[in-house]
């Protein structure tokens, strides 16, 4: 996480929409460094059931994950297996699988080479009124023009706008 990333809040009805979100998904895609903080701190979370993100918590750490790292030697997560390779590949067989909704919760790197490769079907962004003001993209510059039709948005009293777009590949 970028310094400063922590700053930013959500309030209760993000995360519900976050829980709801998750009802249509059977697997959780992430590149090894999301994976490195994401995947202990939901976990710690769903173990506590007084902690006021519990039911997401549980519900992120229900969900089966893949991790994307050509480094990772060895099975350190519960919950969660390793893959190495082609992204492309393996995210389109994936796809082409039975089953729910694949989300992804990447970092700027695995988020980009998704993008780069056409993968993502839809987008949510969770826009927050914070402003970094330095960091990563997911977009890179040589891509060209990308454009999007926007599916739904919805604002939430925090100040939190949920974007959802479907590329026009």
């Amino acid at each position: 996480m970028e310094e400063g990333g922590e700053d930013f809040k959500w309030d209760r009805e993000v995360i519900e929409f976050c829980v709801e979100n998750l009802e249509d998904v059977d697997t959780i895609l992430l590149g090894r460094k999301t994976a490195e903080e994401l995947i202990p701190f939901w976990d710690g979370v769903a173990t506590n059931p007084n902690h006021e993100d519990f039911a997401l918590g549980k519900r992120i750490s229900e969900i089966p994950k893949l991790v994307f790292s050509n480094s990772v030697t060895h099975q350190q997560w519960k919950n969660a297996g390793i893959i190495k390779g082609n992204v492309n590949e393996e995210v389109l067989n994936l796809k082409r699988s039975k089953g729910k909704n694949i989300l992804v919760y990447g970092g700027a790197s695995f988020a980009s080479s998704l993008i780069h490769n056409n993968l993502p079907d839809e987008f949510y962004f969770l826009l927050n009124p914070f402003c970094l003001g330095k960091g990563a993209t997911i977009f890179k510059k040589d891509e060209g023009v990308q454009t999007f039709t926007l599916l739904k948005s919805r604002p939430f009293p925090c100040g939190t706008i949920m974007l959802n777009y479907k590329p026009n590949y």
